[in-house]
């Protein structure tokens, strides 16, 4: 066995529902694979529906589970409403979610207009919330126990410069998580959080970041195991925080960073960058969402 492959038994996840937000891609992409190999029921969501007709029909295929997709913006609360409804009509009721919609700008904060602030504020922290309330209620009504996975960040605890939004948003959602367990404990709904270091899909980084720079700042550099992370140990962890097997556990934030939170955080390292780079970096980030490429 390695850290690649995974660890949870067959059918660990079977007769459960869960719904993915920001799961046509990336981690969340990756989470919604594994769910399904182990026995769930899987519904993505984002708001780029091309995406997900996509990744639902590769994940159908690849793993034999049932999935499906629904447009939505976690900003819009009629459009989690509709995201909930489709899944209820189609699997009979929710069990889990794992709140990962996510955006993000790598920036100087005064560079930032407050429109880059506030989208991103909005999608991870009231987007998170609105969603994680709408099942709330949901399940509070119905008396079932479910379970919340919020995709935090090492920085939600330490904070960090150059992704202050970011930084604020999922600060805001580690207290709610904390919260939430507590007042939530007596339904027998239970609320964790898996705070990542990197685990990049293939390119990202150098998307983001001119090729001197990408290579200056190599996450293998900077990390104390030197090496970012697979997704599928980020799987596992999900999937174990999801299922039953941590029935006793509520309230809690894991790290998994490869120790890259002790020696100093995610981005603070970026004080080394200049006001030229900033130009040349602003520039490549634009370049990548004109592509499409822009974060989810």
């Amino acid at each position: 066995m390695t850290y690649t492959e995974g660890m949870l038994r067959d059918g660990a996840l079977e007769n459960k529902t869960i719904i993915v937000t920001g799961g046509g891609t990336g981690l969340g992409k990756s989470m919604a694979a594994y769910f399904l190999r182990l026995g769930a029921n899987v519904v993505i969501c984002s708001r780029k529906a091309e995406v997900l007709e996509q990744t639902a029909t590769e994940l159908a295929t690849s793993t034999g589970g049932k999935i499906i997709y629904v447009e939505c913006d976690v900003r819009k609360t009629d459009q989690i409403e509709n995201v909930i409804a489709k899944t209820i009509e189609t699997f009979g009721r929710v069990d889990g979610l794992v709140n990962n919609s996510a955006g993000n700008f790598i920036s100087p904060t005064e560079r930032l207009s407050y429109k880059a602030v506030d989208t991103v504020v909005d999608i991870v922290l009231r987007g998170t919330y609105y969603f994680t309330l709408a099942l709330g209620k949901y399940w509070i009504e119905h008396d079932i126990r479910g379970t919340v996975l919020n995709i935090v960040t090492t920085y939600a605890t330490t904070g960090s410069g150059w992704v202050v939004p970011s930084a604020m948003a999922k600060s805001g959602v580690l207290t709610m998580t904390k919260s939430l367990a507590f007042e939530w404990a007596r339904h027998g709904i239970r609320l964790n959080a898996i705070a990542p270091g990197p685990f990049p899909t293939k390119g990202a980084w150098d998307r983001l970041f001119p090729a001197e720079l990408a290579q200056k700042f190599s996450f293998e550099n900077r990390i104390p195991l030197h090496r970012t992370g697979d997704h599928q140990e980020l799987a596992n962890l999900a999937a174990y925080l999801i299922s039953d097997f941590s029935a006793y556990m509520t309230g809690e934030v894991i790290t998994l960073d490869g120790g890259e939170v002790l020696a100093g955080g995610q981005f603070n390292f970026l004080s080394e960058v200049t006001d030229g780079q900033w130009d040349a970096i602003e520039e490549q980030i634009k370049s990548a969402t004109r592509g499409g490429k822009s974060p989810e």
